[in-house]
């Protein structure tokens, strides 16, 4: 089976307990990792836990009702499940995985922009990262163990770095260290290419 970080979340899920896909889904959101992996619609949770389980990963362990809630199947973790979590835990913490986010590719095309253009959009990034940055703090329960709040720790000093560097440039950009026109960059592809 193809890794995949929800197949992952949802595996160290039943690792913790069996429990039906409508209690995964709350989990994920209750614990904010719902920021790491796309769970948005709740779909996805389901076609991912059906595919684990085609792949021999998960199986339906019982049924379990609530008052007033139709009955619903309880998955387990197999020990094949288990074996491949380690194994992709194994691989994917030491060796920085090829990804492809959006902003870089946004930002390769800024000079498409004005410096004005561009710094009113980076200010407006800006803004958003940190709120992204406030949110995290405030979901953490007090007391909380730092090993289970590791993966906000990351995304807190990855978002911390990224709204200095996007102070920096918005600086730049609004006192013209940095700044283009069409001109530059003609010259520029001359130049280079």
């Amino acid at each position: 089976m193809k890794r995949s970080p929800l197949a992952m979340l949802l595996l160290a899920l039943l690792v913790e307990e069996p429990m039906h896909p409508y209690r995964m889904q709350q989990v994920i959101k209750e614990r904010g990792q719902d920021q790491l992996v796309n769970v948005a619609q709740r779909n996805s949770v389901y076609q991912a836990l059906d595919r684990l389980v085609r792949e021999g990963m998960a199986r339906p362990g019982g049924t379990s009702r609530e008052a007033g809630r139709p009955e619903r199947t309880v998955y387990e973790v197999t020990p094949e499940g288990s074996a491949t979590l380690r194994r992709w835990l194994l691989e994917m913490l030491p060796a920085p995985a090829r990804e492809f986010p959006e902003f870089p590719v946004a930002l390769a095309f800024l000079p498409l922009l004005t410096p004005a253009e561009a710094a009113e959009l980076l200010e407006r990034r800006l803004g958003a990262v940190t709120e992204r940055l406030a949110a995290i703090d405030m979901q953490a329960p007090p007391g909380l163990p730092r090993i289970f709040l590791i993966e906000d720790e990351y995304r807190v000093a990855q978002l911390r770095t990224e709204a200095d560097w996007l102070r920096r440039v918005v600086a730049d950009l609004r006192e013209g260290v940095l700044s283009w026109d069409l001109a530059m960059i003609q010259e520029t592809k001359a130049r280079f290419s």
